[in-house]
C-alpha cells in the first residue's frame, strides 16, 4: 500500500489510466471482430468500412502506446490480407 501522499495519488492515477487503457483495448478488439463479421457477409463495401474503422482504432492504440507499433502494423497487415482475399473472391464470384 502506498504510504506517501504522492504515492497514493500515483496509485489513483494508475487505476484510472488502467481503466482507460482497458476500454481502448476493448474497443479495438471489438472493431476487429466487427471487421471479421463483415467478411462473413457478401458486401465488400461494408468490409472496407469496417476495415477502415479497425485500422483507425489500431493506429490510435499504437499511438497512445497501449500496443506496440509493430504489433499494430502486424495486425493491420493481417486484416488487409483477409480483406484483399475477400474482395478478390467476391469479384471472382
Amino acid at each position: 500500500m502506498a504510504n506517501s501522499p504522492q504515492a497514493r495519488k500515483r496509485a489513483r492515477q494508475n487505476v484510472a489510466q488502467r481503466l482507460h487503457n482497458t476500454r481502448q483495448r476493448s474497443a479495438m478488439r471489438t472493431s476487429i471482430k466487427m471487421f471479421l463479421k463483415a467478411l462473413d457477409g457478401t458486401d465488400v463495401g461494408a468490409a472496407r468500412a469496417a476495415y477502415q474503422q479497425a485500422t483507425s482504432l489500431i493506429d490510435r492504440t499504437a499511438r497512445k502506446r497501449i500496443h506496440h507499433r509493430n504489433r499494430a502494423a502486424r495486425l493491420k497487415h493481417r486484416l488487409n490480407e483477409r480483406l484483399r482475399a475477400f474482395a478478390q473472391s467476391a469479384s471472382a464470384s
